[in-house]
């Protein structure tokens, strides 16, 4: 099984201590490396991936070191959670990249804002933020380099040139993009110390109980499906927080406004899951991959009937931070995309409440 597609606002951060060699996905030949104190007790495949740079996932790494291409002291060590020790001396061969830098590709943009710093996108659903396996082509990364060409920053990889944070492939709506790598730290830093402020909006299947509240509930990865989180208790999931706000109800529905305060993987999914109100047409987490007027409006004549929507009913309204050059608040608002309006305008017209 893969990884999740997409990470929802994961933050896609320069790297970290101890300074990677920084090699473009050009890079062929084989690194040699010594382990040294401070790197003690790191995973095999963390240690390899950050001396490698970003532009290799974890999960390459991880096949290349189960495949025999790292050798431990001189022999092939195939588990990638091995912890490594002060003074082993690894050499690390990967395999031949299959792609090369992204072509940039004219595709049209919503941007919502721009600088000479930074840039802030409307990204459509349907849209992967940055090139993987299976979406080598048609994705946010290829059309920044189209618009920007070489002005995105490039500390985490050519491959997520000018990426700061993602989003899911069927969420939509404001990203934001770095245009060199000084203020990629500083615009990473403000995620990470959790001073970007984020609003989505979601219509949700089910009736949530009360008007404002918050969900607060740890993530990890489903231990049986790679492509799904789950809430646990587990000593080692991570701390997740979210506010929500019922903008308007529905006989069966809700449309809310959600604040996560924290950004891990499939957060607000998971955690309107986890209060019994699904996001609308969550393939993974919902059941169901799209939504018909006939659902909402039973007795639709089937020549009536319509797909209202073909993805998750998720959307980032809104982005607030302040600017790392020139310290101004900078706010950002994309609008509600028609097919979820489409869908609210079916629920207010059959599902009203009375």
């Amino acid at each position: 099984m893969s990884e999740p597609e997409e990470l929802e606002d994961d933050l896609i951060a320069p790297g970290a201590e101890p300074a990677p060699v920084t090699p473009s996905v050009r890079f062929r030949e084989p690194l040699d490396l010594l382990v040294m104190v401070k790197s003690e007790g790191m995973r095999l495949d963390q240690y390899v991936q950050l001396h490698l740079g970003a532009d290799w996932s974890r999960s390459v790494v991880q096949k290349a070191i189960e495949g025999g291409g790292v050798l431990l002291n001189g022999r092939p060590v195939l588990k990638p959670s091995y912890k490594v020790r002060k003074n082993d001396r690894l050499h690390v061969t990967m395999p031949e990249p299959t792609h090369e830098i992204p072509v940039p590709e004219d595709i049209p943009l919503d941007i919502l804002y721009q600088d000479e710093w930074l840039a802030l996108v409307n990204k459509p659903a349907d849209m992967v933020v940055h090139p993987a396996k299976g979406n080598w082509s048609g994705t946010l990364v290829n059309a920044l380099q189209w618009h920007f060409r070489e002005h995105l920053s490039t500390g985490a990889g050519h491959l997520r040139a000018g990426i700061v944070h993602r989003l899911d492939k069927d969420t939509s709506g404001v990203i934001l993009v770095a245009k060199d790598d000084l203020t990629h730290r500083d615009l990473a830093m403000q995620f990470e110390s959790r001073k970007v402020f984020k609003e989505y909006v979601a219509i949700a299947a089910g009736e949530l109980e009360r008007d404002s509240d918050y969900i607060e509930g740890a993530l990890k990865m489903h231990p049986y499906d790679r492509l799904k989180m789950i809430v646990s208790t587990d000593p080692d999931a991570k701390h997740a927080l979210s506010y929500y706000e019922v903008l308007e109800r529905f006989r069966g529905f809700t449309l809310v406004k959600v604040q996560p305060r924290t950004g891990r993987t499939h957060q607000i999914r998971v955690h309107l899951l986890h209060v019994g109100c699904a996001v609308l047409a969550d393939k993974i987490y919902g059941g169901r991959a799209q939504v018909k007027l006939s659902e909402i409006a039973p007795g639709t004549p089937a020549a009536g009937d319509e797909v209202l929507l073909g993805r998750q009913a998720l959307h980032a309204f809104r982005l607030r931070f302040q600017h790392p050059r020139t310290g101004q608040w900078i706010e950002a608002e994309a609008p509600l995309p028609p097919d979820m309006r489409r869908t609210l305008d079916a629920l207010r017209q059959h599902r009203a409440i009375r």
